[in-house]
């Protein structure tokens, strides 16, 4: 009988499992595989028409293992073509790195009067657990690649990893920088030809620090608010654990770099500078060699934490991106500041827009006019004499998520404590972004998609990424006002699910 119990035990929790996978609703215009696992965007790099996104990938399973490079590509950062395995996986798993174009032929690798993709990636032995920096190269878009091999080690340092690599047109040389993860140091190497590496500084420990940092970038941009012709360097580091959402997250610093070494802005703060208020933006990367007339910034993250990534209840794939982001630079009284937005393409999946101007909000609910899961909503909220303003998106079985303002502590949040069934410790959880509400007035976009929300507050100055996964049943949106009476303008439209993935 004890056996018969355990085994109706194991039967119930199989069940379980199979209920929540089944109840998470594929999102419909964020990317992810059609099956198994992925983690990291890698290589991002643009060329002949097609924004590539390589990304870790386990072709064998829906856990982490076995790492080789997955590839998409699309030619609007928005509908993406899923192909097959780019860079697999030898003796050596493929982890995350860069690609570039290398438009002068400084490899040797072009053919034909045409430049080769290079990536550069770590390759990680599995039985040492030692990590370096190898070379592949590609001479048909990024279909397959031809390993050359290593190009930079640190002797047997087992955590020296995730090399971002762009041009340095000044110097005219080429530029990596590559984490010594486990000592929270960015390291800078130059390089005439992308296989030999001559180390130029060091940068760190600084800001946020756990027990390892990971997926550096480093780029410029021009000031908004700055001096005329103001440019300065943003790097972006991020956060295996101890980040502002309780795990997995990324930080930035602003400065400036001469080809060799990256040195902060004047008083730029100790503490760190969150690029996310959420729990499920890591990995951050930005496109190399953007279309030529395009001076966007533009970079992605992964949309999950590293506490709860292997259990997260979705099947047959484990693992979505966010959208594409632009990223902008301003300067005010307090300093530099990230602003984020979605890029501009993603309106084109927009369907009929529905409008509800000057809503008012109680402590009844409002019903919103917006229909299922997938959503792009503007908001301006005048929380007037409330104590908070919130969204919440219900599901069929009563589970809920909420998006909400609280003016008197001066905070944005996401509440995914009640968002559906349990399934790791580490889930349930509200997020805040700090915003300054003296006026009492604030502007949201929320982007849903069954199972993501991405929110950017007041333009982007703060962003809160989150995954939620709800109990089953279509979702239904509602608003209200607790404590005080509060104004809404609302418009809301449908989502389409992207085009030409697999």
């Amino acid at each position: 009988m004890k056996k018969l119990a355990i085994l109706l035990t194991a039967a119930a929790v199989l069940a379980s499992a199979a209920s929540a996978q089944q109840a998470d609703v594929r999102p419909g215009y964020h990317y992810g595989p059609a099956r198994n696992w992925m983690n990291d965007p890698n290589g991002l790099v643009y060329y002949d028409g097609e924004y590539h996104l390589f990304y870790q990938y386990n072709p064998h399973g829906d856990r982490w293992g076995h790492m080789n490079w997955g590839h998409a590509v699309s030619r609007d950062l928005v509908n993406w073509e899923e192909l097959p395995v780019a860079i697999p996986e030898t003796d050596v798993m493929a982890f995350s790195g860069t690609a570039v174009i290398d438009w002068n032929n400084t490899t040797g690798f072009g053919k034909n009067g045409k430049p080769p993709m290079i990536a550069i990636y770590t390759g990680h032995d599995p039985k040492t657990e030692r990590q370096s920096q190898y070379l592949a190269y590609s001479n048909d878009r990024g279909r397959t690649f031809t390993i050359h091999g290593e190009v930079l080690n640190a002797g047997n340092e087992k955590h020296f990893r995730d090399p971002k690599v762009f041009w340095h047109a000044p110097t005219r040389r080429w530029v990596m920088v590559v984490l010594k993860a486990a000592a929270n140091t960015a390291e800078i190497y130059t390089s005439p030809n992308l296989k030999d590496w001559t180390h130029r500084s060091s940068f760190g420990p600084a800001g946020g620090r756990g027990k390892f940092w990971e997926c550096p970038d480093l780029f410029e941009l021009p000031v908004e608010g700055g001096a005329p012709g103001e440019t300065r360097w943003v790097l972006s580091i991020n956060l295996g654990d101890n980040a502002i959402g309780g795990g997995s997250g990324g930080q930035y610093f602003v400065g400036d770099f001469d080809g060799e070494k990256f040195t902060l802005v004047p008083g730029w703060p100790a503490a760190p500078q969150w690029m996310d208020y959420g729990a499920d933006f890591y990995a951050t990367i930005s496109w190399n060699d953007m279309p030529k007339g395009d001076p966007r910034r533009v970079w992605m993250g992964w949309a999950n934490d590293w506490r709860y990534a292997e259990a997260i209840p979705t099947w047959p794939a484990r693992g979505i991106m966010t959208v594409a982001r632009t990223v902008a630079l301003r300067k005010t009284a307090e300093g530099y500041h990230l602003l984020q937005a979605p890029v501009r393409e993603l309106a084109t999946l927009r369907g009929t827009p529905q409008r509800a101007p000057a809503l008012a909000l109680s402590e009844t609910p409002v019903p919103l006019p917006i229909e299922g899961g997938k959503a792009d909503i503007e908001l301006e909220l005048d929380t007037g004499t409330a104590d908070q303003v919130s969204i919440a998106l219900t599901d069929g079985q009563g589970w809920q998520t909420r998006i909400g303002v609280n003016p008197t502590v001066n905070e944005v949040f996401v509440d995914r404590t009640r968002s559906g069934p349990h399934f790791h410790d580490g889930f349930a959880n509200r997020h805040v972004a700090p915003v300054d509400l003296k006026s009492r007035k604030v502007k949201l976009r929320v982007l849903a998609d069954e199972s993501i929300v991405e929110v950017f507050v007041n333009d982007g100055r703060q962003t809160i990424t989150d995954r939620f996964y709800r109990g089953g049943g279509a979702l239904t949106w509602s608003a209200t006002a607790r404590g005080g009476k509060a104004t809404m303008n609302l418009t809301a439209w449908p989502m389409r699910s992207m085009e030409s993935r697999k």
